[in-house]
């Protein structure tokens, strides 16, 4: 039967921090060391939602030269702490970050930090669409617009923003690119006016037919975020034509099928908008 251990939190309110740092930059942690504690090790442990912790090194209280070293973390004593140093930090090490004690079959948290990675802020303040258009029928150029506003002068990020189109899926959950602007520039216009923004209208034209009936998203990646539009709904209208059968009958079959036929007759002048 493997050994049952108890987690001790207690300590760990008094031993909470929060602390944020740019990409590119590195990071050292540091958890209290006592060499009087008899019988114990420490260990830093990593929590990222969605992972299992993560055992990132550990070590004896007493002095203990052992170096615990993977490519960017280092888990190492110094003189009275047990320090963890991640280098050139990257978004994905934000997490929770804990130094632990286990005692025997007794394990109790002595730090605890949150860590925030923050990268460069995107310039992009919106992404607008026209939420609808009017209705086109198959054969039709159908031309979509988005405009993607900008502060110029607030730009952090490196590298121009890229554009693609979604078409939703038929159950809105599984949309499908179909056009990528890549890296090309759109037509941008910086506006004269001091503090105000820049202004990027990207347009994707397609000739439709009775299936691309849909909802189409333009979605605008930079900094390592993606700005999604409102997305614009595209209708189809299909031109349908009213066959009518004629047939020799009697009279109360004739009259039947002339009620019949007017009411074909309403229903097309109704699918026509002309009633």
């Amino acid at each position: 039967m493997p050994p049952c251990y108890r987690l001790d939190l207690f300590y760990l309110l008094y031993n909470f921090e929060t602390k944020t740092v740019g990409v590119g930059d590195d990071v050292t942690l540091t958890c209290p060391r006592d060499a009087s504690w008899y019988s114990t090790q420490l260990f830093w442990l990593r929590l990222v939602s969605g992972d299992l912790p993560e055992v990132l090194g550990g070590t004896f209280s007493f002095e203990y030269d052992d170096v615990h070293k993977t490519p960017r973390i280092t888990a190492k004593q110094k003189p009275g702490t047990f320090v963890m140093i991640i280098d050139k930090a990257k978004v994905g090490d934000t997490g929770l970050y804990f130094c632990v004690k286990q005692e025997r079959i007794n394990m109790t948290v002595l730090k605890g930090t949150f860590l925030q990675i923050k990268g460069p802020e995107p310039s992009i303040t919106s992404v607008v669409q026209d939420i609808s258009q009017d209705p086109v029928h198959p054969g039709d150029l159908m031309t979509l617009q988005c405009s993607v506003l900008s502060e110029s002068e607030n730009n952090t990020c490196p590298g121009k923003h890229r554009v693609f189109w979604f078409r939703a899926g038929s159950d809105e959950n599984h949309p499908s690119v179909i056009y990528t602007h890549g890296n090309r520039p759109g037509g941008c216009e910086e506006s004269p006016e001091a503090h105000s923004p820049q202004k990027c209208v990207y347009s994707f034209s397609k000739t439709v037919n009775s299936s691309d009936a849909s909802t189409y998203f333009c979605a605008v990646a930079a900094c390592g975020e993606i700005l999604f539009g409102n997305g614009t709904k595209i209708d189809i209208k299909v031109y349908s034509a009213v066959v009518f059968t004629m047939r020799k009958d009697n009279r109360g079959a004739v009259k039947d099928a002339k009620v019949a036929q007017r009411k074909r007759m309403c229903a097309a002048v109704k699918d026509f908008g002309l009633n």
